[in-house]
């Protein structure tokens, strides 16, 4: 029977909107240093690239799959009553090795829908010596099919996981990335990625830490670092993909050209109501996101 989970969000409308155009949440030593390592004793005596038997760790489930900062996102996101990962992957690396190439996994759909998250976690201290994932911010609405993405090698603007042990990682499950160069000898021992899922097990609405103070008008969806997309449509993917979340995609409309929410528009001045109103007919902006909810 699949376990769900129920807890307080932690995640405000600027880290959604945040993670809805880059694709992804670093989260750096979240985990504790004892639960670290007892998941490295686990992994070092079950070897298998599949150790789905740590969910049935109560130690585990605690630490690491409902980590309260981890499992305060992924409610955010997912919202509330999430479903637990049923299988766990162990990508092992130990030695120098070549960059992996890029790829998006098996099963990756497009589109604003967010019914999934891929989650990774490192138990052990991993600095880019030891062949952290690279992620493309924004890619996860670039669609390719992989046998033409793996040419592409070093891509500027790639994003490398490398952090403390005890972080964790939440993506897109269709965001493009890759096992970067490991250059460590085999003496600095295996590098463990943990890799699993949660589901969505309701409709997405606003309930993540609504901030009274927030308008869409003015955010900010244009992704970090280079821009891949054509034109403006990392905007508009990540704009559409905020509004799938809140529950309103029947609301949202992009009219085309330099109209919201396209970048040109981000140094707009700050008009009063009348004018304000007259902005968003003008631009294209929908109506407020309403059903707000203040923490």
């Amino acid at each position: 029977m699949t376990r769900t989970h129920s807890c307080e969000p932690t995640m405000t409308d600027e880290d959604v909107v945040w993670f809805c155009r880059n694709g992804y949440w670093i989260l750096e030593a979240a985990v504790p240093d004892e639960i670290n390592r007892r998941a490295l004793d686990y992994l070092a005596s079950n070897t298998s690239g599949e150790p789905t038997e740590i969910l049935q760790e109560d130690w585990f489930v605690d630490g690491v799959i409902l980590n309260p900062a981890a499992a305060g996102a992924v409610r955010s996101l997912l919202g509330d009553g999430f479903a637990l990962p049923t299988l766990m992957a162990n990508h092992r690396g130990r030695g120098p090795a070549k960059p992996q190439d890029w790829h998006r996994d098996s099963g990756s759909r497009h589109g604003p829908e967010l019914n999934y998250l891929q989650v990774f976690y490192y138990p052990q201290d991993v600095p880019p010596e030891m062949g952290p994932t690279e992620l493309l911010p924004g890619s996860h609405f670039l669609y390719q099919r992989e046998k033409h993405m793996a040419h592409y090698g070093a891509i500027k603007g790639g994003v490398l996981t490398a952090g403390p042990a005890g972080s964790i990682f939440i993506t897109a499950y269709n965001i493009w990335h890759r096992r970067a160069a490991r250059t460590a000898p085999a003496a600095a021992g295996v590098r463990h990625l943990l890799k699993y899922n949660y589901w969505r097990t309701v409709d997405p609405r606003r309930d993540w830490i609504v901030n009274s103070e927030f308008d869409v008008a003015s955010a900010d969806f244009v992704v970090d670092g280079l821009r891949f997309a054509d034109g403006v449509r990392d905007c508009v993917d990540a704009a559409a993909m905020y509004f799938w979340l809140s529950g309103k995609i029947d609301e949202f409309h992009y009219l085309g050209g330099q109209s919201w929410p396209a970048d040109i528009l981000l140094t707009k001045p700050t008009p009063d109501s009348d004018e304000r109103a007259h902005y968003r007919r003008r631009f294209g902006v929908p109506g407020d996101i309403t059903d707000r909810r203040s923490r």
